[in-house]
């Protein structure tokens, strides 16, 4: 199992690298929604959770997209292999906003 994360390791890094660069501006409004959330009163902090929940919906979504759209050319068992290595790795860089990709 290990040398299947090693064998995707890179192409993965280079799929979230482009990810970051093509999709700033959700992960800009992620950051600010989780800020806005997590200051916000008792009064708003119930909408703005559903804001910033919805943000981070989206950008699960697209990364989901991508890590599925690639595992889709491979057989079953390499696809079981590059989705986990991809699972770990948006999770590690992307923290909570990757949280739908968990299967």
């Amino acid at each position: 199992m290990r040398l299947g994360r090693r064998r995707f390791s890179d192409l993965v890094e280079r799929q979230l690298d482009l990810f970051a660069a093509e999709e700033t501006e959700l992960l800009d409004e992620a950051a600010q929604a989780d800020a806005a959330w997590g200051s916000a009163d008792r009064e708003d902090s119930e909408e703005l959770y559903g804001d910033y929940q919805l943000v981070v919906d989206a950008v699960g979504e697209r990364l989901a997209d991508i890590r599925d759209h690639y595992a889709s050319a491979l057989g079953e068992s390499t696809a079981g292999e590059y989705r986990q290595t991809f699972n770990r790795a948006a999770t590690k860089r992307f923290g909570r906003f990757a949280s739908a990709l968990v299967e």
